[in-house]
């Protein structure tokens, strides 16, 4: 319904309430998944904040920073495997179960999933300085909202470009498991602008595929399912343009 013709309604075929009735439900939809998406990634960032402060400690050694026991456990044990296997969990069985959850398990889920990430994302402050973190964090946000934004008012079909991203998505992936045993900087620079390229097309279609997903006819509960997924699809495309960003612009401590 989030395509729907105006023309169709002066011609009679919906009435201009219905019409109204439509787009202010859309915007509705859009702005709860914003909503969500908005309190997710505040989480995963208050959560790595108090994470990093809990794991290291100034050493007073040329500024350098030691881990507490605490910071030992996370960034130097099996526990960082236990949360990477945990939130990729999170995320299959939400796709796979989406449609049995509850809307408010769904979004507890989600929750709990931006906050496990937040402890991962912590390890970020290890490697960058906290002002080029917010100012990537800052540029990462106002990209989001403009391909975004075009995303949602754009009348072209971004189906084929978002089927290409795809496919790019899948060989950025092997790329990065090659690089890792390579530790090639060329290749490492060439995965860092892809990376963004390709999270900056998605951000964009996602948008218009979340948008298209609305049904006027939905009930309360299949609503709130698709904004639930909605967020946490555009969370996941925010967070990693977020990251291949900071390669660029991220100053190393």
């Amino acid at each position: 319904m989030s395509d729907f013709d105006r023309n169709v309604a002066a011609r009679g075929g919906f009435g201009t309430a219905r019409a109204a009735e439509i787009d202010a439900g859309l915007r509705a939809y859009m702005l709860s998944i914003y909503n969500y998406m908005a309190a997710g990634v505040a989480l995963t960032g208050v959560v790595a904040w108090f994470t990093f402060n809990a794991a290291v400690v100034d050493s007073s050694v040329a500024g350098k920073l030691a881990l507490t026991p605490f910071g030992q456990t996370i960034y130097g044990g099996p526990l960082m495997i236990v949360l990477f296997l945990g939130t990729i969990g999170i995320v299959f069985f939400l796709s796979f179960r989406i449609n049995k959850l509850q809307a408010g398990t769904a979004l507890t889920l989600f929750m709990v999933y931006a906050a496990l990430l937040g402890v991962m994302l912590s390890s970020v402050m290890l490697t960058y300085t906290g002002a080029s973190i917010a100012r990537t964090f800052f540029i990462a946000a106002a990209s989001f909202g403009a391909l975004s934004l075009y995303g949602y008012t754009t009348q072209r079909d971004l189906s084929p470009i978002g089927s290409f991203l795809i496919m790019g998505l899948f060989g950025l992936i092997l790329a990065m498991i090659v690089n890792m045993f390579l530790q090639s900087s060329g290749l490492e620079f060439a995965i860092s602008a892809i990376g963004v390229l390709i999270f900056a097309g998605l951000t964009a279609w996602d948008t218009q595929k979340i948008k298209e997903m609305y049904d006027a006819n939905d009930d309360s509960t299949s609503m709130g399912r698709k904004t639930v997924m909605g967020a946490l699809t555009l969370y996941l495309d925010f967070i990693k343009l977020f990251l291949f960003m900071l390669r660029f612009l991220g100053d190393r401590r």
